[in-house]
């Protein structure tokens, strides 16, 4: 689907995490460019105010189509916080678009919360956010229940390298930053296949982001890997719960993120971590 053949998105309200940079903030202007009411989010409220004001001021994006956010996914007290504002706020949403995200750092680090820091961060925070966006993802602009909001994953194609260390999450024991950043890749492209939610994972391409030198020395610009989210957010485009998509095109993710088993063992995981009871 071209971007002449991609519909206006006009009322549609859509949350983009990490959208104060790279792809992220490009998938924002997109969005935002073609209609939406995009809820932007950052890790303080000084980046996104400064993500809002350039996109005001670059992209010719109304002050009034953006709503500002900011919560540090290394502090899920922080998140809890965000998606309680949100619901509060846009209690009809449209879109979530996972995107937040960071390398593992080179020595092993673990949150206040008590866990690996990319594993809270690219992961269980996106986690926790979906599970506590769900009266807004499941109701109407109306109030009523019934309709399911479209949940997009931004993973990566370091997930099919990945294993889930289901005994030490945290990679305690035996840490190594690429295997601790590919572990937090799976688990998002896992939790797309979540039957609770509708939802799908991309891989939007080598981009030239902070996360490059995890891929290679160069990559494409974030405009192009942000297309790849934003075609997916379009309700023109049909989806199927739990695919994945390399770019545009649909494939196979690695065997375990399809897994019932696998799901629902990563569920108890996850809410384990993130304190959440079942």
């Amino acid at each position: 689907m071209s971007d002449s053949t991609l519909s206006a998105l006009s009322g549609r309200t859509v949350l983009v995490t990490g959208a104060t940079s790279g792809i992220g903030y490009e998938t924002a202007r997109q969005l935002a460019e073609r209609g939406a009411t995009v809820l932007l989010h950052g890790r303080t409220a000084e980046e996104t105010r400064a993500a809002a004001d350039s996109l005001v001021a670059t992209a010719g994006v109304r002050e009034d189509q953006l709503a500002l956010y900011s919560a540090d996914f290394a502090h899920l007290e922080e998140v809890e916080r965000l998606a309680g504002a949100v619901v509060a706020e846009h209690p009809h949403l449209d879109v979530l678009v996972n995107n937040a995200g960071m390398a593992a750092p080179e020595r092993h680090t673990v949150t206040a919360d008590g866990n690996e820091i990319a594993f809270q961060v690219n992961f269980l925070a996106h986690y926790l956010l979906t599970c506590l966006l769900e009266p807004a993802l499941t109701s109407d602009a109306g109030g009523r229940v019934g309709r399911i909001g479209r949940i997009v994953n931004v993973s990566s194609s370091l997930h099919r390298t990945a294993s889930i260390s289901w005994a030490d999450p945290n990679r305690a024991r035996r840490y190594s930053r690429l295997a601790a950043y590919a572990q937090s890749q799976l688990a998002l492209t896992v939790f797309a296949a979540d039957p609770r939610v509708t939802a799908v994972s991309v891989h939007p391409g080598i981009c030239d982001t902070a996360l490059l030198p995890l891929y290679a020395h160069e990559g494409v610009s974030p405009v192009e890997g942000a297309g790849h989210v934003v075609r997916l957010c379009d309700p023109a485009v049909e989806i199927v719960n739990g695919a994945y998509y390399d770019r545009e095109e649909r494939v196979d993710p690695a065997p375990a993120a399809t897994e019932d088993r696998t799901v629902r063992r990563l569920n108890k995981l996850a809410d384990l971590l993130v304190g959440r009871t079942a």
